[in-house]
């Protein structure tokens, strides 16, 4: 009962707080320069491999997110987690994604939780949460902010973002040029079928910042399609956390079934108050990274 509890309580936060992940360049899961799905074995509900506030729309796919993370003990021991979202997106740029809250840090992870849906509908401007099990839904609608959708993430020659995040070369913070952030081009590839772009960002923590004897070396590497606008793999290696390795994997490009960014008809939908500007997808649920 403590558990049925929780859970509707966490949906209705969930869709209550819509508001865009940060999946993208910038700071946030993938630390400084291009985000990690997932940082630090960080679980986020409703979350897509995207960019920022996007819409995409004409690029329809379905696919696995699995999250590794491996984590080194002093004694040479190893923790190893695993986690698989399933993900969904159609032509209109409907999302949907499956997973088991027992992905989220925290929040009983031996307790036999039930998987959860959420889906994020930009043409009707609302976002759902679905428990499966329970045959219910929790709606929030929101309010288009003037303008409409955020203007798409756009490189310049230089590789650098409009968003001011770096491309190819030294990295940039607080408006001046960064010595102990740097990106490089990994060049392309062919992942799962799909072209990807990659990137290398390499952030150093001098000795002394942190209380460190020595400089903490944090190297990201992630691999960006730009046809589909997703990112099909992320690896993030902290030695202070171990390693997080985010992959997409039976990616299919086909158009998914409508069905699936609908709220069946058995379903019991409760309502949540509209929240004026707040933007498309669900927040990170509470415990997530920053």
């Amino acid at each position: 009962m403590r558990i049925r509890t929780i859970l509707v309580g966490l949906l209705a936060l969930i869709a209550a707080n819509a508001q865009p992940p940060d999946t993208g360049h910038g700071r946030g899961r993938f630390g400084a320069g291009p985000a990690p799905l997932f940082e630090g074995g960080a679980r986020f509900l409703g979350a897509e491999p995207g960019r920022p506030g996007r819409v995409v729309k004409n690029a329809p796919y379905s696919a696995d997110a699995v999250t590794e993370t491996t984590q080194a003990l002093p004694d040479g021991n190893h923790i190893r987690q695993s986690s698989t979202v399933h993900v969904s997106r159609d032509s209109e740029g409907r999302t949907r994604s499956e997973q088991s809250l027992r992905t989220l840090n925290g929040l009983a992870p031996n307790a036999n939780l039930p998987q959860v849906v959420f889906i994020y509908d930009p043409v009707a401007n609302a976002n759902y949460a679905l428990n499966p099990t329970n045959r219910t839904a929790t709606r929030t609608t929101w309010e288009r902010p003037a303008g409409g959708d955020r203007p798409a993430m756009r490189r310049s020659d230089s590789g650098a973002s409009a968003s001011g995040n770096p491309g190819v070369g030294r990295g940039f913070h607080g408006g001046a040029m960064d010595p102990n952030l740097k990106t490089e081009s990994l060049g392309r590839q062919t992942m799962e079928g799909v072209a990807a772009d990659g990137t290398r960002t390499t952030q150093t923590i001098p000795a002394g910042r942190i209380g460190n004897e020595q400089p903490i070396q944090i190297v990201t590497e992630s691999w960006y399609s730009p046809e589909l606008q997703i990112f099909v793999l992320t690896k993030r290696t902290d030695p202070r956390r171990g390693e997080t390795v985010t992959r997409l994997s039976n990616v299919s490009r086909a158009e998914p079934s409508r069905t699936l960014f609908e709220v069946p008809a058995d379903f019991k939908v409760t309502e949540t108050p509209s929240r004026p500007g707040r933007g498309p997808g669900p927040r990170p649920a509470a415990g997530a990274g920053k």
